[in-house]
């Protein structure tokens, strides 16, 4: 039984990669019913460490024939909103593109997950997530004062894509609740990753933000602002911005030097960079976590993946859970009367052929004429 704030919703996922599989966990976590569209013959899928995939079910379908063709339509008849994430033009040609869709159901939401959009000179090109944040300013932004340095693929594809393009579906599905009228969504990493960087244009036009890293207050280049090794050798981060909060740091470090009175003189963070790095660094980690954990300092110990789940912060809000043996973040946010859930492992490809077919309108005979034409991954039936 699904739960969540999202249990009204029917949602139709093409498979991809990257965020267009984030973004039907995220709804899925949230309650909605999400039918993953696989390729037929693609693999076997059903890994329990494949996270992103899990809480949906699996429909194998062959889209070279027309059969198939005509099924996801009618599946897209049934649903509120549908998402897929190939280059521009693909849907087109296989003959499930958005005005076909939305002839057959004019109230559906289709959300087009792309890197560089739908239009634009970039629009047919590869790429990837640091490609995609590099027109944007963010991957200037970030790394050391030698090179930019890719943030993972948290600012393009999750932050950017996946995260957009659920608010747009979202957003989308009220509107033609209300209006009765469907959409495209044409989500871009790019214009998503622009969109992250809103406070940063402030700054500059302002006059308050450095084109140099690491020369800025939140890029680390303030001293009270930055990550700092510790005696054996782990880390820490500091974020004592307001000037109560770095008092309070330069309390707890025992720091006395006048030189830190002059917190904001851009001039002097680089020596008072040294100076805090070289009394972070006469302690552990877990010493200066003892001193400055659960304080106003804005303190945290810099964890990696096996120590993460274990941090008492996270174990007392059940941040991470253990599914089929693989610890993994919980559903977020958090819902007060319609909390979400993970609401199942990642499925097997085709693993749900005929029951999700059957929950959305499909008769038996549709189901069996599917797998006599091998559209559907089913076994054909006599």
């Amino acid at each position: 039984m699904r739960q969540g704030p999202l249990t009204s919703l029917k949602i139709v996922e093409f498979a991809g990669i990257g965020p267009g599989p984030f973004c039907g966990m995220l709804l899925s976590d949230l309650g909605a019913d999400v039918v993953r569209i696989d390729r037929k013959g693609g693999g076997r899928g059903g890994s329990p460490t494949d996270v992103t995939s899990r809480g949906r079910r699996s429909i194998a379908l062959d889209l070279k024939t027309p059969e198939a063709v005509e099924a996801c339509l009618k599946l897209m008849e049934e649903a509120d909103a549908v998402f897929e994430g190939f280059r521009p033009g693909v849907m087109e040609r296989l003959g499930l593109g958005p005005d076909i869709a939305l002839k057959r159901n004019p109230k559906l939401i289709y959300g087009r997950m792309t890197g560089w959009g739908q239009t634009g000179p970039y629009a047919s090109a590869a790429g990837h997530d640091m490609n995609y944040i590099a027109i944007t300013g963010a991957l200037a932004a970030i790394g050391t004062q030698d090179k930019p340095v890719p943030p993972l693929n948290l600012v393009g594809d999750f932050g950017g894509g996946a995260l957009y393009l659920a608010f747009g579906l979202l957003a989308g599905v009220i509107e033609a609740r209300n209006s009765g009228r469907g959409q495209v969504i044409d989500c871009a990493m790019s214009d998503g990753a622009a969109s992250l960087m809103a406070m940063f244009y402030g700054f500059k036009a302002a006059g308050v933000w450095k084109e140099a890293r690491r020369a800025n207050m939140l890029d680390g280049g303030a001293h009270f602002y930055d990550t700092y090794q510790c005696a054996d050798g782990k880390w820490v981060s500091i974020g004592a911005i307001e000037p109560q909060f770095y008092a309070l740091l330069l309390q707890k470090t025992g720091i006395d030097d006048p030189e830190f009175a002059h917190q904001h003189d851009r001039a002097r963070w680089p020596a008072l960079h040294d100076k805090l790095a070289a009394v972070i660094a006469t302690r552990t980690r877990d010493e200066w976590t003892a001193i400055m954990g659960g304080t106003d300092v804005c303190f945290a110990p810099v964890l990696d993946l096996d120590e993460a789940p274990a941090h008492p912060h996270n174990a007392a809000r059940q941040t991470f859970v253990e599914v089929g043996g693989v610890t993994q973040p919980a559903p977020a946010p958090r819902f007060s009367a319609t909390p979400g859930a993970i609401q199942g492992p990642p499925p097997k490809i085709g693993a749900h052929d005929q029951a999700a077919l059957s929950d959305w309108g499909f008769s038996q005979g549709e189901i069996d004429a599917l797998a006599r034409a091998g559209a559907l991954g089913l076994e054909a039936v006599s």
